[in-house]
């Protein structure tokens, strides 16, 4: 049995946080919160999330820069940007650093969790993807080599 999806709930909101926290780890997955960008980093940096939910505002980071240093850092963590403040520009700074998704506050539950089980599909794809393009190259490099010896024996 693979392991549960990791959610980091990145939000200076300790109302939307625990909401978020106990709503996703209901739907079985395994959640952690920080309530500010330098937290966030900290936990990325102990542990392995899926995915990323990241506010917009935060007291020490603006959601968008921290966004592209996560997409910098943790290419393959899915990053949703939450936001009440929904504006052009910040659906354009956010698609710009990297966002996967971009969820406007207030965020209906099965709107979240809808929007969740589409990005680990997403992931789990791209991984499965990954991982069958290099067992492929690996083969082809094996039966290259194995070419090559044939025709590369000592007499």
């Amino acid at each position: 049995m693979s392991a549960r999806p990791r959610i980091l709930v990145v939000d200076d909101d300790e109302g939307i946080r625990t909401v978020f926290k106990l709503n996703l780890k209901k739907q079985g997955y395994s959640v952690d919160t920080a309530e500010n960008g330098g937290e966030a980093l900290e936990k990325l940096g102990l542990r392995y999330f899926n995915i990323s939910l990241i506010d917009i505002k935060l007291p020490d980071i603006e959601g968008t820069e921290l966004l592209k240093t996560m997409n910098e850092m943790y290419p393959n963590m899915v990053k949703i940007i939450v936001t009440g403040n929904p504006s052009m520009d910040n659906a354009i700074k956010a698609l710009n650093n990297g966002a996967d998704g971009f969820l406007i506050k207030p965020v209906k539950i099965e709107e979240l969790i809808d929007s969740i089980e589409l990005h680990l599909e997403k992931q789990r794809k791209k991984k499965e993807l990954n991982e069958r393009n290099v067992s492929e190259q690996i083969e082809n490099k094996a039966r290259e080599m194995e070419s090559m010896l044939k025709f590369h024996r000592p007499l």
